[in-house]
């Protein structure tokens, strides 16, 4: 079961299993017809919608969409979020990033940040090249880049600290 909210008093019990979909332990009889690149077409109760599939995040449990033109965020919940949640730990349970660690052994080949910029999930901090590849190590969350531990050309070894955050 999820607990699926779409802001502040837009939530809903949704429970998917062999025999389809309930929302608030009603039934959910809806058709799909998928247009291709995340376009749908739904339509649910006599009515029609377009329906537009911007992005998911499966990290946060988040879904961003368009219905009729109109852009909603989903946010979705399963039971030990909301255990955590009704312990008083879903701050606890957030990640804080605190550094970047070398994955696998490598060379420095490209150092993207530097002290005081502030980075956005996602935003690449340095390239590391192994087994002939270059890997581009991205931010795993917002935060501000503290120091850069390494230097161009530097090997490094696996779980070498290489980026702490502020």
């Amino acid at each position: 079961m999820l607990q699926v909210s779409a802001g502040p008093g837009h939530s809903w019990s949704v429970d998917i299993n062999a025999h389809g979909i309930t929302v608030d332990e009603q039934p959910f009889d809806w058709d799909l017809i998928d247009l291709g690149e995340g376009r749908y077409h739904l339509l649910y109760q006599g009515r029609s919608y377009a329906a537009e599939l911007l992005e998911i995040d499966a990290a946060t449990k988040t879904v961003q969409l368009k219905l009729d033109g109109q852009r909603f965020e989903l946010q979705a919940k399963d039971r030990f979020d909301l255990l955590l949640d009704k312990l008083g730990m879903s701050q606890a349970a957030s990640n804080k990033i605190n550094e970047v660690k070398a994955p696998m052994p490598g060379l420095i080949v490209a150092i993207r940040v530097e002290p005081g910029q502030a980075v956005q999930k996602g935003d690449p901090l340095l390239v590391l090249e192994a087994m002939k590849m270059e890997n581009i190590l991205k931010s795993p969350g917002d935060g501000v880049v503290g120091a850069v531990k390494v230097g161009m050309r530097d090997n490094v070894q696996k779980g070498q600290v290489l980026i702490q955050f502020a």
